[in-house]
């Protein structure tokens, strides 16, 4: 193997020798891109990435065909999308944000595709529709452009946004464990292409982002060049993108002017009143006739207006005081994260719906309040989970636990880690409770165990006794 790349290198330097000795004085290498590919053992690593872990995904989607043969097959185009980009940014100079868009337009259509096919009436398969879509942004790890873009580094971001689609993917391996082998293996797969196939890939090859091409080269967004040289055969730049990897939180702030604005005109002499009408008696509210109304029922309309606040509110993810994460009337969010917090706070849901929040690191206490279609994801809790009113919730406990409370709660499914399998899970009026836990090897599948919801009570040695009702089949 690394004979075969030495000489592989040592035909790279022998072409672009010849190159030189041509007397080419141009600033941007007049390489052909199909042959630079196949040179590079960059690219060539990640075709073997291409043939074997997402190989053995397409082979498994070969087998279940319909929505989930077509999500897998925009992960192909999305992975292929991926190498010509990596192969397009040896050719260009560093962009900006505005110009990382344009480049980065295809991969990004292909997301907002995958996205398209979870949205509308769910499917049977939208649980593997969604690991489909979720997982591919974790090919945005290529819009790393340094520490102050915004993003985590490759390896940790691959390995962040995998975290996320894995909620999805286990709820495949559970429903699939004893039905289809075939919808286990797409799962496996899938995972094994993200984890430990593309982490280890960024992890070699491109761990600080990106390799570009040195100062003065082709900008991403600039038109191909006219010359006859082999790079010509580079596709067109693509438009800019939606905002579906990019949002304003990314792009650079205006300056503000703040008080800086309001000392320069103090000192420009102008001044400060220049341009007011003078207010006369007669404009003045007190004294106008057409302001006399009926106090009685205007004070009553105008309370009952006041207080006609939607039963919503508008959504918010805040640390307060220091201690308490309070996340409220969040919908349809999929991407709530909290990070650097410690043993200290707490976590505090309410009122939210149709989203997952993953939580990283220990907290003190986590709470979900009146939440319906939610997921949670956390680390380590050092007091308590309290899951109280709600209804259809998952939670997944990646650490350790040592309490989880549930409350008048209507469908609950708890995931734990082997950590947590001492944890106390207390239930009161509640229903619909399953336990999830681990096999015994790490290819084991998921075991699930349903808590009881009814009880026999007997009157026995002069005080009552309580235990679950069992049921036989007979």
């Amino acid at each position: 193997m690394e004979k075969e790349l030495v000489e592989r290198l040592e035909a790279a330097v022998a072409r672009l020798e010849v190159h030189a000795a041509a007397g080419s004085r141009s600033s941007v290498p007049s390489i052909d891109l199909d042959g630079a590919a196949f040179l590079d053992p960059a690219i060539s690593a990640f075709d073997d990435l291409m043939s074997g872990s997402l190989a053995r995904v397409s082979a498994a989607a070969g087998k279940i065909g319909g929505k989930v043969l077509e999500a897998t097959k925009i992960v192909e185009e999305a992975f292929a999308v991926q190498k010509d980009l990596l192969v397009k940014a040896k050719q260009c100079e560093k962009p900006d944000i505005m110009g990382l868009q344009e480049f980065l337009k295809p991969l990004n259509e292909l997301i907002l595709k995958a996205s398209a096919l979870t949205e509308g009436r769910r499917s049977d398969y939208f649980d593997h529709l969604k690991a489909a879509a979720d997982s591919l942004t974790a090919l945005a790890w290529i819009a790393y452009l340094g520490k102050d873009c915004g993003t985590s580094l490759p390896i940790a971001y691959v390995e962040e946004s995998w975290q996320m689609t894995e909620f999805y993917n286990n709820k495949v391996l559970v429903e699939y464990r004893n039905k289809d082998p075939d919808h286990v293996e797409w799962a496996k797969a899938l995972k094994e292409l993200y984890l430990p196939g593309l982490r280890d890939y960024v992890k070699v090859f491109y761990p600080l982002g990106p390799v570009w091409g040195p100062a003065g080269s082709a900008a991403p967004s600039s038109a191909p060049s006219t010359s006859k040289a082999p790079l010509a055969k580079a596709p067109a730049p693509p438009p800019p993108p939606s905002t579906s990897l990019f949002s304003s939180e990314n792009e650079p702030l205006q300056p503000k002017q703040g008080m800086s604005a309001v000392f320069q005109e103090i000192k420009s002499g102008k001044t400060m009143t220049a341009g007011l009408r003078k207010v006369t008696d007669d404009m003045k509210t007190k004294n106008r006739t057409d302001r006399t109304v009926d106090v009685g029922t205007t004070e009553k309309d105008s309370r009952a207006s006041s207080f006609s606040f939607s039963k919503t509110g508008p959504p918010k993810l805040e640390l307060q005081m220091g201690r308490k994460w309070a996340i409220e009337n969040q919908i349809g969010r999929k991407d709530l994260v909290i990070v650097d917090c410690d043993s200290k706070q707490s976590v505090y849901l309410f009122g939210c719906k149709d989203s997952v929040l993953q939580v990283k690191g220990k907290m003190n206490n986590i709470t979900v309040d009146k939440c319906t279609k939610m997921g949670i994801v956390f680390t380590d809790v050092v007091a308590a989970c309290e899951i109280v009113n709600c209804n259809g919730v998952e939670v997944q406990c990646q650490g350790s636990a040592s309490t989880i409370s549930i409350d008048n709660t209507s469908g609950c499914q708890l995931y734990l880690s082997k950590d947590s399998l001492e944890a106390s899970i207390t239930t009161a009026k509640s229903s619909e409770i399953n336990v999830m836990i681990p096999g015994a090897g790490p290819d084991d599948d998921w075991a699930e165990h349903a808590l009881p919801q009814q009880y026999v009570h007997a009157f026995k040695d002069g005080q009552f006794t309580t235990s679950p009702v069992s049921h036989s089949a007979g």
